[in-house]
């Protein structure tokens, strides 16, 4: 492995989906990890017979004490954080119009503010020792905004944003950045971990209202599968060259390579109104 032959994983959001297949995987590699949650009991039961290298502990990423807590005793029990992975969020449905402040709020704190809070508190160390690598947990939403889903995309596109200033940051200090994609993976997330607002607004129902209704349903018959998506994740974490996005899932793939050309055709479409918008060359 690039970084070292016995890394230490720090994961956030553990109980269900991809961070507790993660967990799994990586504990079963014999690596080290430490499994978080907010509710610690959720979590306990993965280092059962991974006593030496395992440490489960209690965190909601948007608590800063809790975080700097969380990464003090990472530290103090295996020496480093060499992989951090931020998977802690969650997802939540509305129309634009219809979102309701404190709710959205709310999301940010988690699937944003938290993620930062998290990535501050260990670049310290991993820029301390010259190498790390931080994975960000994002969305295909990150690259596409679907009707109902506004809020949720805005704190994916986010994350897509910071990690990619981060990646130019950190790389000359030797640490890596991987933002993962993901598309519909059979995990728990749009049963208990989606939040939704259905309109009420009529011109809404037939639009929005019907894809929260699909997406509630759809919980269960995802074709993404959780335990390859983990295992490709520590592919790319022990690849030389890791990527800085990982695209999850054949539906993402698509999506995310659709959306790409349909921006660069518009882009193109517009490229001499864009150029005109600069002062004439002689004028300058």
């Amino acid at each position: 492995m690039p970084l070292n032959e016995n890394p230490v994983w720090f994961i956030t959001g553990c109980s269900t989906g991809f961070g507790r297949e993660l967990a799994q995987l990586v504990l079963q590699r014999g690596w080290r990890a430490v499994v978080t949650a907010r509710d610690v009991g959720r979590v306990q039961d993965l280092t059962r017979g991974h006593e030496d290298n395992a440490l489960a502990l209690s965190l909601d990423v948007t608590k800063s004490d809790q975080i700097a807590a969380a990464v003090k005793q990472a530290e103090e029990r295996f020496g480093a954080i060499d992989v951090l992975v931020n998977n802690a969020g969650y997802g939540y449905q509305a129309s634009i119009e219809e979102g309701v402040d404190e709710e959205i709020r709310a999301q940010f704190e988690t699937n944003v503010f938290g993620l930062a809070a998290m990535t501050r508190a260990v670049l310290p160390g991993m820029r301390a020792r010259r190498h790390g690598h931080i994975v960000n947990i994002s969305s295909q939403a990150g690259f596409i905004g679907y009707p109902g889903s506004g809020y949720y995309a805005a704190t994916k596109h986010a994350v897509e944003g910071l990690s990619d200033a981060l990646s130019k940051e950190v790389a000359p200090l030797g640490i890596k950045v991987t933002c993962v994609e993901p598309g519909p993976f059979r995990t728990d997330w749009a049963g208990r971990s989606l939040q939704q607002r259905r309109p009420t607004i009529a011109d809404y129902k037939d639009t929005i209202g019907a894809r929260l209704e699909t997406t509630a349903g759809y919980s269960g018959q995802q074709p993404g599968d959780p335990v390859r998506a983990a295992r490709a994740i520590i592919k790319a974490v022990e690849a030389s060259d890791p990527p800085k996005h990982l695209v999850l899932g054949a539906i993402a793939l698509d999506g995310v390579r659709d959306k790409l050309k349909e921006t660069l055709a518009e882009i193109e479409a517009w490229a001499e109104t864009s150029r005109e918008a600069d002062y004439p060359e002689g004028e300058r």
